[in-house]
């Protein structure tokens, strides 16, 4: 393997684990914080971390086509991290890691649906191994489906939607400003939702939600270096250890069942992302929007 190749690995292993962690930072608030709250508090906190890029970039400001699609991208997100706080209050970390490897799959058939992107055999094929492989996570009829799970799948949808048109911004504005107008817009969207059901929250509560805050920021940037110093035909396979920290974490940390099921039906949905991302790169230089390597996060 080429040394940029092992240092894009590198780069994916520190994004999964942080992910995790972020993951577990919020599975610590449990339900006591309603899930509105604690999304608005993370996004609140969040944009500590981007106050610089996010004044440069509202002082140069936006075309009207551009603000439109940011509306359209909070509108997305907030539905989007309102079911994902949902869900990692209620159900396993690993099953919401699970769960959340559909987002890749929703960005392949939005990008048919919206983008005029060609649907074809092979892609196809992958899809419906993706969600086979989110049946066997779930196992309807074999076992009650809690709300919980529902929500996740629901949060994979959205986050799907919203990757699609961060996709369309990237070719109109610079990635800061994507990734800040996101936390803008999000926050503003969540605060009537917060509003609503507010409960003072305790310093602990807080302190889990800043480092949830950190962890995705850090994520995000290991993750930007992972894209530049390796394909994604590379880099792709790594995120299946994300499953296995995040199982580890719920059973060592929460107490959690260890579902073989789960493991099993998320190394389904890698494999099937993996495929579709090798036939991208086999396909280059076609211009096609690349698949997220990861499920999206708040």
């Amino acid at each position: 393997m080429q040394r940029n190749h092992l240092t894009g690995v590198g780069w994916m292993i520190l994004t999964g684990l942080c992910f995790v962690a972020t993951n577990g930072f919020v599975r610590g608030l449990g339900p006591a914080l309603p899930a509105a709250e604690g999304a608005f508090l993370r996004f609140g906190i969040g944009l500590v971390f981007l106050a610089p890029a996010l004044a440069g970039q509202l002082r140069a400001g936006f075309p009207a086509q551009v603000w439109r699609l940011f509306l359209l991208r909070g509108g997305l997100h907030v539905c989007a991290v309102v079911l994902w706080f949902f869900a990692m209050a209620r159900i396993t970390v690993a099953e919401v890691t699970a769960i959340g490897f559909l987002n890749p799959i929703v960005v392949t058939a939005g990008a048919a649906l919206f983008l005029g992107e060609r649907l074809g055999w092979r892609r196809m094929l992958a899809i419906a191994l993706a969600l086979a492989g989110a049946l066997i996570v779930l196992r309807p009829g074999l076992r009650v489906l809690e709300p919980g799970h529902m929500a996740q799948v629901g949060a994979s949808v959205f986050f799907g939607l919203s990757y699609i048109v961060a996709k369309r911004l990237s070719g109109l504005v610079p990635a800061t400003a994507v990734v800040a107008m996101l936390s803008l817009t999000v926050g503003i969207g969540l605060a009537p939702l917060a509003a609503a059901v507010w409960v003072p929250p305790t310093m602990g509560q807080l302190a889990l939600l800043s480092g949830a805050a950190l962890a995705g920021t850090v994520a995000h940037y290991c993750m930007t270096r992972a894209f530049a110093a390796a394909p994604l035909t590379v880099t792709q396979p790594v995120t299946f250890l994300q499953l296995i920290w995040a199982s580890l974490l719920g059973v060592t940390i929460f107490g959690e069942p260890l579902d073989i099921w789960v493991i099993m039906g998320g190394g389904v949905m890698i494999a099937a992302i993996t495929w579709i991302t090798w036939r991208e790169a086999r396909l280059a230089p076609r211009p096609r929007p690349a698949l997220a390597p990861q499920p999206a996060r708040p």
